[in-house]
């Protein structure tokens, strides 16, 4: 109540709590911050999407638990993102809450997240032209990971990672603002609360 009431006059809010599990092997941290999802029902389509992994590509489960040092669940501007600096690959929230998709597209997102920290893991270090290089590399691993799956389970996937492949590199890697991507969310979530 004391949140609400300090968000409502434009105060300070504390730091999300976060919260520590383990999911197939794998630390997991849970910054929930919408009282509309469930962190249950969060942790199970995690536990789905690197269930797939597991199934299909077990390898790739493997380098995930080698090369990440957690995987972080929060709100954010995308639905994934591999920051170096601690190992970690974020999932975004409400993504993975969604039950509109199946598990496959939050599986590739971290495969895809997972392949920058394999990079990274190389010591690779990217500048302006190998960011897209990167990220061709990184959709590839998702077209392959939708090719082993089921056809119909895997098909959304193929789609998105074949679409993206064919882009010029200005927009397979786009620079963004994340200020303006932080402000849509924070716009999305109060309208939401």
């Amino acid at each position: 109540m004391l949140d609400r009431f300090l968000h409502w006059l434009g105060g300070v809010q504390p730091e999300p709590a976060t919260e520590r599990y383990e999911v197939r092997g794998i630390a997991v941290d849970v910054e929930n911050t919408r009282p509309d999802i469930a962190t249950v029902d969060v942790l199970e389509r995690l536990d789905e999407a690197l269930a797939l992994i597991e199934t299909y590509q077990p390898w790739r489960l493997a380098h995930l638990r080698r090369d990440l040092a957690r995987i972080r669940v929060a709100r954010f501007a995308c639905r994934g993102a591999f920051f170096a600096d601690d190992r970690t690959c974020l999932t975004e929230l409400t993504f993975l809450a969604r039950r509109d998709i199946t598990a496959a597209p939050v599986a590739s997102s971290i495969l895809h997240e997972g392949m920058h920290a394999r990079v990274h893991a190389m010591g690779v270090r990217r500048d302006a032209v190998g960011l897209a290089r990167e990220e061709r590399l990184c959709r590839r691993v998702e077209l392959e990971f939708g090719q082993a799956l089921p056809p119909a389970l895997g098909a959304p996937v193929v789609e998105r990672a074949l679409a993206t492949l064919q882009m010029a590199d200005a927009d397979v890697a786009p620079a963004i603002d994340w200020n303006v991507a932080a402000s849509r969310i924070d716009a999305v979530d109060r309208a939401s609360g």
